[in-house]
């Protein structure tokens, strides 16, 4: 056994050396051929000539504070946009976290999933109106409204209002624009 495992690893050693010594030429005509036998299904990438990555599932979203600084934040297509701006350092205050009630799967079939919903109001954002993945998100659901409507003044509420823990972000939403308002106070005893 010992005798084996020598040999294995002079072996991986030539290997690594007749590696190192190819042209590169050779070695890019090999990562082309192998691009080109493995299917893509990469959704927004930059690169279109190989297998999808985790960064095709990745979109860059604009966060604009109450003072009015700017910040780039990635966000994973799928979690919510109180998770990404979490896991960011972006601070929204308390999360609205309840799971949502029910998911639009179709135009025929909305699928219930009986979550309570959001259950405060104080994660509220103003999404851009104008980002292709805002118009194909899911709508705010009623409940999502009462709690906005609860807890902020009819004048601080406007179409594009949204409890970022019920947004889901899309790959669409590459691009897009929060604006996060002056935050309500939270942390009174």
């Amino acid at each position: 056994s010992l005798i084996s495992i020598m040999i294995s690893s002079c072996l991986l050693r030539i290997a690594r050396r007749s590696a190192a010594s190819a042209p590169a030429a050779s070695m890019a005509a090999r990562r082309s051929m192998a691009a080109a036998a493995a299917p893509s299904t990469a959704v927004s990438s930059t690169f279109n000539d190989g297998p999808p990555s985790v960064f095709d599932k990745i979109v860059k979203v604009t966060i604009i504070d109450p003072s009015g600084a700017r910040r780039i934040i990635p966000a994973m297509v799928g979690q919510t946009l109180y998770a990404a701006c979490d896991v960011n350092g972006v601070d929204l205050g308390p999360s609205s976290c309840g799971p949502a009630q029910e998911k639009v799967r179709s135009s025929t079939w909305t699928e219930p999933l009986y979550g309570e919903g959001a259950s405060s109001g104080f994660d509220h954002v103003l999404l851009q109106g104008g980002n292709d993945g805002v118009a194909i998100a899911e709508p705010p659901h009623e409940n999502e409204k009462k709690m906005l409507e609860a807890y902020w003044d009819d004048d601080e509420i406007f179409p594009e209002s949204r409890l970022a823990s019920q947004v889901e972000i899309n790959e669409k939403m590459d691009g897009m624009v929060v604006y996060v308002p002056d935050r309500i106070v939270d942390d009174i005893p």
